[in-house]
């Protein structure tokens, strides 16, 4: 998910903040527990998201979620200056870039594979391995299977795309072998 720039602004400012106040995985995990509550309770989340009540209201709620939930003062702040903003909606891209700024600072970036089958543990980590030395960080596999692959698999790490396909392979032979090389 590519995040808006208002949203990579403000995951940005929480980011410095909870990093500032050595908090990362705890904003971390605030921002996944308010979103597992926003998942499971819809018509919350429609009734924040959408400025039909009055902001004054929507921030009282908020606050209340988030006492219930445990959430400390920056975090509520946080929502209510999101609420102030009338930003509040695009809290899935400023979560996602959140994720993104605490896992780059921990030397982690995430790769979503496709494989033509599921692949098992000493192919994982055979892949990890192979990628975190192509990228220099620790990588974590985000894994689907497409049987249209026929073989191989694709990596995407930090939009730069891997492609070991069978597909691909064959598909250059062919151009290749078009080209009388």
């Amino acid at each position: 998910m590519r995040s808006s720039a208002a949203a990579r602004r403000y995951a940005r400012a929480l980011f410095s903040i909870a990093k500032d106040a050595d908090g990362v995985e705890s904003v971390r995990g605030a921002l996944a527990r308010m979103a597992a509550v926003f998942d499971g309770e819809p018509a919350l989340r429609h009734a924040l998201f959408r400025p039909l009540h009055p902001a004054a209201e929507r921030r009282n709620v908020l606050r209340a979620v988030c006492e219930r939930l445990g959430l400390d003062a920056t975090v509520r702040n946080f929502f209510s200056f999101l609420i102030d903003q009338r930003r509040l909606v695009a809290f899935d891209e400023i979560r996602a870039e959140f994720e993104r700024l605490a896992d780059a600072a921990a030397g982690l970036t995430k790769a979503r594979v496709t494989a033509a089958a599921p692949l098992d543990d000493a192919q994982r980590e055979r892949l990890e391995r192979a990628l975190a030395a192509r990228t220099g960080r620790r990588v974590e596999l985000e894994v689907a299977v497409d049987p249209d692959l026929i073989g191989g698999a694709v990596a995407v790490v930090d939009n730069v795309v891997f492609d070991g396909s069978l597909r691909t392979q064959l598909h250059q032979l062919r151009d290749t072998l078009s080209r009388g090389h």
